[in-house]
């Protein structure tokens, strides 16, 4: 012990308690600064998972809306719920649900030549080739043009345009019951096949046509007015088209041409250029054996 080492007496009581108290303090601040940062990481932790699984779910869900619905017991699936566009994608400010019925309107001032697009079906095209396809449509204004594309093909992503085999409406009944080319996918062929025929192309494009058993004038009396529903079936087996409305065959087709549709798309077409509303309601489809 030097002369200068301080002893008991010369630090005295106070000085060693203050000491003492001082590291105390120091070490209990580094404590609370330790507990406050731990907690601080915790709550980042707890916000992350919730973040983390709340994504996880979200894109559960939105993979649901693009998968193939299951079946029921008798082989029907159903595309539509009633209740909203789930499973369906269309441009914004269009397509709503009203009364349980997918609902088109649009004026001539704000028209687009657009689809609602089936999103299994654009995900999955080659599940859609050979099938059973019902619905019921009805116009709710006695202008305007639509028809429910199948084995179609999106030419036009930006606006949601499905091209090909296209089953027509329109109110005034001039189209309704034949099958067209919607924007010339199918080899441009515009009319593919009449209301009252049935068109047989070959494996080189010629077009032969027969007449059905009930002709255009009787089909064209089947097909109930503005404000009632029409009940649509379209069946699609192999190179075999067949367009019914309210239990009368409107056209069939053949198509063995070079630029027939093998599968694709389902949509709802809203044809461009008029001021019209349209319903759809009912759709369900069930898939049929592939074709040997």
């Amino acid at each position: 012990m030097g002369p200068n080492t301080p002893t008991l007496s010369s630090v005295g009581h106070r000085g060693i308690c203050s000491l003492s108290v001082k590291a105390y303090r120091g070490r209990g601040k580094r404590r609370r600064r330790r507990y406050q940062e731990g907690g601080v990481a915790m709550r980042k932790l707890a916000c992350l998972t919730v973040l983390a699984l709340g994504l996880v779910a979200a894109d559960a869900a939105d993979a649901a809306k693009h998968e193939i619905p299951q079946p029921d017991a008798d082989g029907w699936i159903t595309l539509f719920n009633g209740k909203d566009l789930t499973g369906w994608e269309g441009l914004d400010g269009y397509w709503s649900v009203v009364d349980g019925a997918i609902q088109m309107s649009e004026t001539k001032e704000n028209s687009k030549q657009t689809n609602l697009i089936l999103l299994c079906s654009k995900d999955y095209p080659e599940k859609f080739a050979n099938f059973e396809l019902r619905y019921s449509y009805r116009y709710i204004t006695p202008t305007g043009n639509s028809g429910v594309q199948i084995r179609g093909k999106i030419d036009n992503p930006k606006m949601l345009h499905v091209g090909g085999y296209q089953a027509d409406n329109d109110p005034a009944n001039q189209y309704t019951g034949i099958l067209y080319d919607e924007g010339g996918v199918a080899g441009g062929r515009g009319i593919m096949s009449k209301r009252g025929e049935k068109t047989v192309y070959d494996e080189t494009g010629k077009r032969t046509n027969t007449p059905l058993e009930k002709g255009d004038a009787e089909i064209k009396k089947a097909i109930k007015p503005v404000g009632e529903w029409n009940e649509c079936v379209v069946i699609a087996d192999g190179n075999r088209i067949v367009y019914s409305i309210n239990g009368v065959v409107t056209t069939e087709m053949i198509d063995n041409h070079p630029k027939a549709c093998k599968d694709g798309v389902i949509g709802l077409q809203m044809h461009g250029g008029h001021t019209m509303t349209l319903q759809y309601k009912d759709l369900k489809i069930k898939m049929l054996p592939e074709k040997k």
